[in-house]
């Protein structure tokens, strides 16, 4: 195999047992927007689910009904869907039982007009903007959202079954707009009991908040990277630190070893020449795999027990590894490092157990941040998945 992404769902039952124990008596929501930040959505969804998750999240609406289509049922899981836009699929989400977010009030209106067409009480989560800025609604909009959505409650045509909000700054715990969200998190929350409004759930904490701010936990807490075994706050603690192990490790098979002279060009725009006379390994991904290209120059790789840096540009479909002469003073050695060859295997990141990189290195070695190395990998790298009793080759 060119590349696979191998996925170990024994790590990510570990990481949710590990988050339950930390949060509980709060609930766990596994979220599994994006392919499970690109892990496998419904093999991740089960596991998790085995491990004690009691919720799925996800962005869009094709995403939640995915997971329903793939057998998932809202006997075994509640489904929050988050992130909607107008004439979406109301009606059939209702239908499929999905909680639905709802930040505005035309959201609302397209919701109680789903659950009159299909008879259905629709479950609704109501969002409230604390200062994110992003999805919710804001202060000044609270109690008139409110008003319409007890309104279309006793009607039977909604049932609010949540009260939410999201921090945008979690990862830094002492970061003064943490206290500011959560006062005012706590000022919709009594706003809505105020007008008669009783949710099931109510949650705030992501990750970083799971992890570092246990007042934010309320009923419910949305696990999205610890699941996967990555530090949403690195600057606090990696991985091992909060009690993760990393889900993904990805890899690829060295398709060329070769010597060349001092001060040979790699790649496009020879960006990086040899020092000297040089070894250089080829390894078959690339940017349209998901390799990020700003890691050129800078993207760490373990080969033959031994860390190297990407030489020259990341290409489309490749790139190249300089590994050097060993220990021997680099021009004076025709031999190099011998002991590679094609078809070995290449680590881009992993668990970090065996000294090969992280996920959370080449967000480093990238300018970003580990969500994006890891959901960026795209679908011509298979998935294979270990560490379950339901293990089968290939398929997401």
């Amino acid at each position: 195999m060119r590349a696979e992404a191998v996925i170990d769902l024994a790590a990510l039952r570990g990481n949710i047992r590990t988050l339950r124990a930390g949060v509980g008596p709060a609930a766990v929501m596994s979220v599994v927007k994006a392919d499970a930040y690109g892990h496998g959505m419904l093999r991740c969804a089960r596991a998790a689910l085995s491990a004690g998750a009691t919720w799925l999240g996800t962005a869009t609406p094709q995403e939640a009904l995915a997971l329903r289509d793939g057998g998932i049922s809202a006997a075994r899981a509640r489904v929050l869907c988050w992130l909607w836009t107008p004439d979406g699929p109301w009606e059939r989400a209702v239908r499929a039982e999905i909680d639905i977010s709802v930040s505005s009030q035309w959201a609302l209106s397209e919701v109680v007009t789903a659950a009159r067409a299909g008879g259905r009480t629709a479950r609704v989560h109501l969002k409230a903007d604390t200062g994110l800025g992003r999805n919710g609604c804001q202060p000044h909009d609270w109690p008139a959202l409110l008003a319409a959505a007890r309104s279309a409650e006793a009607e039977g045509l909604i049932r609010v079954a949540g009260v939410w909000s999201h921090l945008a700054c979690a990862e830094e715990p002492e970061h003064p707009s943490v206290r500011s969200q959560l006062a005012c998190y706590r000022w919709a929350l009594a706003f809505a009991e105020r007008v008669g409004l009783r949710p099931e759930v109510r949650h705030l904490a992501n990750s970083a908040a799971a992890l570092t701010l246990p007042e934010t936990h309320f009923d419910l807490v949305r696990a999205g990277l610890a699941q996967y075994g990555l530090s949403p706050a690195p600057e606090v603690a990696d991985p091992s630190g909060f009690g993760l192990r990393p889900v993904m490790t990805l890899q690829a098979q060295v398709a060329l070893v070769k010597r060349v002279p001092g001060g040979h060009g790699v790649g496009y725009g020879h960006r990086y020449l040899t020092p000297g006379r040089s070894t250089l390994a080829l390894i078959p991904l690339g940017y349209a795999d998901g390799i990020p290209r700003h890691a050129s120059g800078a993207g760490p790789v373990q080969l033959g027990g031994r860390r190297h840096t990407v030489a020259g540009q990341i290409a489309m479909d490749q790139f190249v590894v300089d590994l050097g002469d060993g220990d021997a003073d680099v021009g004076d050695s025709d031999v190099g490092d011998s002991d590679v060859r094609a078809g070995d295997t290449a680590v881009l990141f992993g668990s970090g157990d065996q000294g090969e990189p992280t996920a959370q290195d080449w967000a480093v070695a990238s300018g970003t941040i580990s969500y994006e190395i890891v959901t960026r990998i795209g679908a011509r790298v298979p998935r294979r998945y270990v560490g379950d009793s339901a293990d089968r080759p290939g398929g997401r």
